[in-house]
């Protein structure tokens, strides 16, 4: 699915390896190692005679309103109340975790390299691009605190957020699924991922963690204490556990 600057989302449907979504990309066709072709009217194809939308990488794609955001948030509260949070981030689990498998594929495709050969922040900035062209927002990915086991993301616009506007509390819980299912598969270890910080909380951009499970109920446990994602990132940095 996608969420494009129309405020419109593309969410991509992947295709079995033997079946291709439609005809091949054209412009793909025509400049096969273009590698910036992430702009709106580059990425995607539109082929109106099979009813199809296809993306750089073939893949199909289906475009959905705000209203599909809102439906589906609400109509998860409405039958599963506060669990509806869990199964958006088990839905991010699973979407991050066949995503990694899809962006393999491609990449070595593209680049004609193994992803285990690149520099990291060049792949997940590669990643990352599509999702950003089908509208599900910018993000930055800050490593400084890689070592101590745990990373930071910043996200801004995210599609969620954006459309649920200031509710008061975090709502982007797809996009931490997604991170830490694409993360798992990519590092080989499980790994989980949390919002901190969200736009739906008044703040700027949204703030996600990714580390192991300790990290992250700790973080969980100070966020539901009051702390804001400014003191949680230093109790981390200063190595504070849950006692």
């Amino acid at each position: 699915m996608a969420i494009a600057s129309n405020r419109e989302s593309a969410i991509t449907t992947a295709a079995p390896a033997n079946q291709k979504a439609g005809q091949t990309h054209l412009l793909k066709k025509k400049h096969p190692k273009k590698h910036n072709h992430y702009r709106f009217e580059d990425f995607f194809q539109f082929q109106p005679e099979i009813g199809t939308i296809s993306d750089w990488n073939e893949n199909r794609n289906i475009f959905a309103a705000e209203d599909f955001i809102i439906g589906l948030q609400e109509g998860l509260e409405e039958e599963v109340g506060n669990a509806s949070a869990v199964i958006m981030y088990t839905i991010g689990c699973q979407w991050g975790s066949k995503d990694a498998i899809i962006f393999r594929e491609w990449f070595e495709k593209e680049f004609e390299r193994d992803i285990y050969n690149s520099n990291l922040m060049f792949l997940l900035e590669t990643w990352w691009w599509p999702f950003t062209a089908q509208g599900w927002g910018r993000w930055e990915v800050d490593m400084s605190d890689r070592k101590q086991g745990f990373i930071f993301i910043n996200l801004f616009d995210s599609a969620v957020a954006r459309t649920l506007g200031d509710v008061g509390k975090p709502v982007c819980f797809l996009y931490a699924g997604l991170f830490s299912g694409f993360f798992t598969s990519l590092v080989k270890k499980p790994l989980s991922c949390i919002e901190i910080q969200c736009y739906s909380m008044g703040e700027t951009y949204c703030k996600f963690l990714l580390g192991n499970k300790d990290r992250i109920d700790a973080a969980a446990f100070w966020l539901n204490e009051g702390a804001t994602a400014r003191d949680i990132q230093k109790r981390l940095q200063d190595g504070e556990r849950l006692k």
